[in-house]
């Protein structure tokens, strides 16, 4: 039944169609879930419990030796092996740089539908395992993740696909947030647009756009954390050749926008999980300054130390100089609120605490009152250092909320 329903999502060429589908598969995903956690009753441990026999829109195996035989027939029956699972993902990124009026069919919002879905079916598998994991620090609750085997796959290249995510959610997500003064996607082009086609496609668009751009962050997060916990595997000896080999998803992004940095706005402005978007602006930044504390990366205080460090690179006007003439004071001030914010936005999430009133409360933290006064400080050098500097919106919150903290202190 959930395979034909799946069928269905893939070929449907209505928009109720598509819509109904993918919400029916997301609801069985979450009635019948295929992984979860079992509470044991009389002992009070947890076991992680897999359901070998629930149908999977994937053909995954950690096999290197499987029959190709065997593979081609469940391919044929409509399901997604790791070269599939790539080209659904290269064909919206293809349609994400054409005009609205080429995006307005419901093959592409169908094919962004099909790969939320697919995105949630290694959630619901990946989460589970992965909590277990960080109870047990036992490799083998992740080796076998749908997750780690596509990745591991021998029939995609990895690095590919991970920049073809990364330059997609920069793409789709200029539309609905705004971006792209220059994008056609804005409500009158679109209701221009949607005279001869689908109007229906056409409300949908954006928000499937939106929700989509969603699913990719969600997907590169989870990789980000299997990176992370392969790595403690790797510290206490439990990889195999099995396992092999691949680059950690944070340098590639790393890499991507230090060559590519016209990209690197629209990538702040949609990535919003903030421990991973601290930690990529930190290990960013250390490439164009020079911290005099130490900054090895982890995800204890160091990483505050590592922030406080790059802070304290813009206390004289002459570093403040040479940082500014190898990035520019835009993209300066750029990363320095960014990773600010989602400092405080960590900090919140660690102290959940209110005021009386119902406001959230300032963290009483003295790394976070010192990180607040040299941000401050760090924009008053950025001002000395170049006097034309126009302080951004953004730049502008951070800047107040670092006095609130401070003066709240």
């Amino acid at each position: 039944m959930v395979e034909a329903v799946f069928q269905i999502l893939k070929a449907g060429k209505s928009l109720e169609l598509i819509i109904s589908s993918y919400e029916l598969l997301n609801e069985i995903e979450n009635r019948f879930p295929r992984v979860h956690i079992s509470e044991s009753s009389g002992i009070g441990s947890r076991e992680l419990v897999v359901v070998k026999e629930a149908w999977l829109p994937f053909v995954l195996s950690s096999d290197v030796m499987s029959s190709e035989k065997e593979t081609k027939g469940r391919k044929s029956c409509g399901l997604f092996d790791p070269n599939g699972f790539h080209e659904l993902l290269l064909g919206i990124a293809e349609m994400a740089y054409k005009t609205i009026s080429q995006r307005l069919n419901s093959k592409f919002l169908g094919n962004m539908l099909l790969f939320q879905y697919l995105v949630n079916v290694l959630e619901g598998d990946f989460v589970p395992r992965i909590n277990m994991y960080k109870e047990r620090l036992n490799w083998n609750f992740l080796r076998e993740c749908l997750l780690n085997m596509l990745l591991a796959s021998r029939r995609i290249t990895y690095k590919v696909l991970m920049k073809d995510c990364l330059y997609t959610i920069c793409s789709l997500s200029q539309d609905y947030a705004g971006n792209n003064n220059e994008s056609d996607c804005s409500e009158p082009s679109i209701e221009k647009s949607s005279e001869n086609h689908n109007t229906d496609v056409a409300i949908a668009l954006l928000e499937v756009q939106r929700t989509t751009c969603m699913a990719m962050q969600k997907f590169l997060i989870m990789i980000m954390e299997l990176d992370e916990s392969r790595e403690k595997a790797d510290m206490l000896r439990q990889m195999n050749r099995s396992d092999g080999l691949r680059t950690p998803l944070v340098e590639i992004i790393l890499d991507e926008l230090t060559y590519h940095r016209k990209v690197l706005p629209s990538f702040l402005q949609v990535f919003n999980d903030p421990k991973w978007k601290f930690e990529i602006i930190v290990r960013y930044l250390l490439k164009y300054t020079k911290p005099s504390v130490h900054t090895r990366r982890s995800n204890g205080p160091s990483e505050d130390s590592a922030f406080l460090g790059i802070l304290k690179s813009f206390s004289d006007s002459s570093s403040t100089r040479n940082i500014i003439k190898k990035l520019n004071v835009e993209v300066v001030q750029l990363l320095l609120a960014h990773a600010f914010l989602a400092y405080t936005s960590m900090a919140s999430q660690q102290h959940p605490s209110t005021m009386p009133d119902g406001n959230e409360a300032v963290i009483d933290s003295s790394s976070l009152v010192e990180i607040s006064k040299n941000v401050t400080a760090a924009f008053n050098c950025l001002r000395k250092a170049y006097e034309k500097i126009e302080i951004s919106s953004l730049g502008k919150e951070a800047l107040f909320t670092a006095a609130m903290i401070i003066s709240i202190s």
